[in-house]
C-alpha cells in the first residue's frame, strides 16, 4: 500500500500551483489526471491585473502576481523551459470618451502603477485604431500548455503521476484516511476543472461551464509585439503566430471546435486588421466560471479531508497560486480560507 499526504485530481492550473505548494513544504503526493479537460491547455494564459472592460482592478491582483510570476520563474528553472514571455497589453481606444475614461483610471491610487497615463499613437497600418492605445503594465503570458506538458513528465519521472480516470466508486473513507484503490492518503483534493460537474462529492457546486474557442494564425505582415486587446485578445507567439480568442459559449459543452466560433473571431479580427492572414489551428476547452467570478475553494461538509480546488474561470494563470496557498494554509495551518473564495458561501 502506498502511503502520501495528498492524493490530487486534476493537472490544470489549479492542480499544478497546489501541487508546488506541497512541494515547497515537502509533502508526499500523487496526481491523478485523464486529459479529459482542456480548460488550461488551451487558455490564451495571459495574466494582467486590470479588467479592461470597466478599466478596474482584477481581485487581489497584486496579491496574485507576487505569488504567481515567482513560481513560473522557479517552473522555468525546474522543468527547463520558457513559459513566461513579458509583453506589454494595448487597449485599443474606440473613442475620445473611451481615452477621457482611460486618464481617470489611471489616476487613480490603485490603479496607477498599471495603467500607463500615455497614449500610444498607433504607427501600424495594418491595425485600425486612429484614436490609439493605452498601456497596461505588469503584463505577460505564461505558456500553459508548455507547462501541463513539461510538468506531467517531471511528474512521470518521479513516479507521482497516474494517467487514469479517477473512478469515484473506488474512494474508501474513513476519519483520517483516504483510500483509492492502492494508496494510503491523509487528504484528497479535486481539481478538475469542469470535471467536477460529474464529481458525487461536489457536483452541486454552482459552477457555470464556458465553452470557449482559439484561433491561432499566421500574419507576416502584422508585426506587433504585443498584446492587443479590442473586440478580441491577439496575442503574439513568435515566428508571425498571433493567438486570437476568446469566445463564450453556454449551451454547447462539447470539446469540438466550432464553425460558428471561427466566422465569429474572424469578423472581429478582420474588423481590427487589414493584412492577410491564415488560419492555422483552432482549439476548445471548457472553462470553469462561477457565478460571483471568485473560485471554489474548500472542504466538504462531511467529509472534512475532502477539498476542492476550482473555478477559476479565465484568469487561472494569475489565481491560480493565490487561491492554492490559501487552500494549503487552510488544511495544513488551520487558517480560515477568505469568505469570497470559501464554497461555504453557497451553503445555508
Amino acid at each position: 500500500m502506498k502511503q502520501v499526504d495528498y492524493i490530487i485530481v486534476g493537472i490544470g492550473l489549479a492542480g499544478i500551483s497546489f501541487c508546488e505548494q506541497l512541494r515547497a513544504n515537502n509533502k508526499q503526493f500523487v496526481v491523478f489526471d485523464n486529459a479529459s479537460q482542456q480548460s488550461s491547455t488551451v487558455a490564451g494564459g495571459l495574466y494582467n491585473p486590470v479588467v479592461l472592460k470597466r478599466f478596474t482592478p482584477v481581485w487581489k491582483c497584486q496579491e496574485q502576481l507576487d505569488l504567481a510570476l515567482p513560481m513560473y520563474a522557479n517552473l522555468e528553472g525546474l522543468l527547463q523551459v520558457k513559459l513566461d514571455y513579458k509583453m506589454p497589453v494595448y487597449r485599443k481606444f474606440a473613442s475620445l470618451e473611451e481615452q477621457n475614461d482611460w486618464f481617470t483610471a489611471s489616476d487613480k491610487a490603485i490603479l496607477s502603477e498599471y495603467l500607463s497615463p500615455k497614449i500610444i499613437k498607433n504607427n501600424n497600418s495594418f491595425i485600425d485604431a486612429s484614436f490609439g492605445y493605452g498601456e497596461v503594465l505588469e503584463t505577460g503570458r505564461i505558456d500553459v500548455k508548455t507547462l501541463i506538458e513539461a510538468y506531467k513528465a517531471f511528474l512521470l519521472q518521479k513516479d507521482l503521476f497516474i494517467e487514469s480516470v479517477f473512478n469515484y466508486d473506488d474512494l474508501v473513507l474513513e476519519t483520517d484516511i483516504i483510500q483509492y484503490k492502492n494508496i494510503q492518503a491523509k487528504h484528497i483534493v479535486f481539481a478538475e476543472g469542469f470535471g467536477v460537474k460529474q464529481n458525487p462529492f461536489f457536483k452541486d457546486l454552482p459552477l457555470v461551464p464556458a465553452k470557449g474557442e482559439l484561433l491561432t494564425i499566421h500574419a507576416p505582415n502584422l508585426k506587433i509585439d504585443f498584446v492587443l486587446k479590442a473586440g478580441v485578445f491577439l496575442i503574439p507567439l513568435g515566428d508571425d503566430l498571433y493567438i486570437v480568442g476568446a469566445t463564450y459559449e453556454w449551451k454547447d459543452l462539447s470539446a469540438e471546435v466550432t464553425v460558428v466560433a471561427k466566422e465569429e473571431l474572424e469578423t472581429k479580427l478582420k474588423q481590427l486588421v487589414s493584412c492577410d492572414f491564415e488560419i492555422v489551428k483552432q482549439v476548445a476547452g471548457i472553462r470553469p466560471t462561477v457565478k460571483d467570478r471568485r473560485p471554489l475553494v474548500g472542504n466538504h461538509t462531511i467529509h472534512k479531508n475532502m477539498y476542492v480546488l476550482n473555478g477559476l474561470g479565465t484568469r487561472g494563470v494569475m489565481i491560480g497560486p493565490y487561491v492554492a496557498q490559501q487552500l494549503y494554509d487552510f488544511i495544513e495551518k488551520n487558517e480560515p480560507l477568505e469568505n469570497e473564495i470559501d464554497i461555504a458561501r453557497f451553503y445555508s
